[in-house]
């Protein structure tokens, strides 16, 4: 629509600027002709800059608007230069600490769980057939704690009922605290995260006051600049937390998974030992 109207209002320019040409060369006077040719000058003038406005108008309109974008990663760098860089810094290191200890207890807890089912199965069938030491045997070439817990059940099976348990029950702690080993830390990231950046936001607020009170006014643009580096900092420490808390409740429901495992394959064990026992003294 606009392209017609632009294109209408240029033949309609046209269209008005050929009678006052016409007449400019249609006078028999000298001053007359000068007169109508100063006239027509400066229509023609009028008339061609109004033409010009008329054709980028529309050139204009039909040209497409190139819009600037900026990537993700370059308005995150300019984001975190525009913070505090120290404290910026410090929350960064605490994302990088903490995303290592998180990385480092997924793959250990990955490689940690297996089918505990089939292998409480095939526990069973050979110590119902009296191969003691082959059941041992699957224990020692499985990975994982509740293989471990099945090996230590199995190297006292010659003892009491009680001491096995107890032994299992102990064996079992200690498997549970590995599990659990370096989630002290990752809780301790996701606590300072957000902490640093409360802290750099007070920091930059201060700064912000000194601004005010060296310049002697209350400046909208150094209470805004200020108040901008301040925000930045806390923005970035409770993105971290975050991102940190995810992984870290990842975490807990893996450890969660891998303890049923073990208690579920350590009260299927002591069964397999009863069951073992009775057998041979019958």
């Amino acid at each position: 629509m606009k392209r017609l109207i632009a294109l209408f209002a240029i033949m309609a320019l046209i269209a008005g600027m050929q009678p006052a040409r016409a007449q400019a060369r249609a006078g028999n006077d000298t001053v007359g002709m000068v007169k109508n040719g100063s006239a027509a000058a400066a229509g023609d003038s009028v008339a061609g800059s109004q033409l010009d406005d008329a054709l980028l108008d529309a050139v204009s309109d039909t040209l497409p608007i190139e819009e600037e974008s900026v990537g993700f990663h370059k308005q995150l760098k300019t984001k975190f230069i525009e913070g505090n860089a120290g404290f910026m810094s410090l929350v960064a290191l605490a994302l990088v600490i903490g995303l290592a200890f998180c990385i480092e207890r997924i793959i250990y807890l990955t490689l940690s769980e297996i089918d505990a089912k089939r292998l409480m199965e095939d526990i069973e069938e050979k110590v119902m057939g009296g191969d003691v030491e082959g059941a041992k045997d699957i224990c020692r070439n499985t990975r994982g704690p509740v293989a471990s817990i099945c090996y230590q059940g199995l190297s006292r099976i010659t003892e009491t009922i009680d001491t096995i348990e107890r032994s299992i029950v102990s064996y079992g702690s200690v498997q549970s605290a590995n599990l659990e080993k370096g989630c002290s830390w990752i809780t301790l990231f996701i606590a300072m995260a957000p902490s640093l950046g409360f802290l750099g936001t007070v920091i930059g607020m201060v700064m912000a006051f000194d601004r005010i009170q060296h310049s002697g006014d209350i400046s909208a643009t150094i209470v805004a600049e200020g108040m901008k580096v301040a925000l930045i900092t806390t923005i970035f420490g409770i993105i971290v937390a975050l991102i940190l808390q995810v992984f870290y409740n990842y975490i807990l429901s893996k450890i969660e998974h891998l303890t049923s495992q073990m208690e579920e394959s350590a009260i299927t064990l002591l069964d397999t030992i009863v069951k073992y026992k009775l057998k041979n003294d019958a």
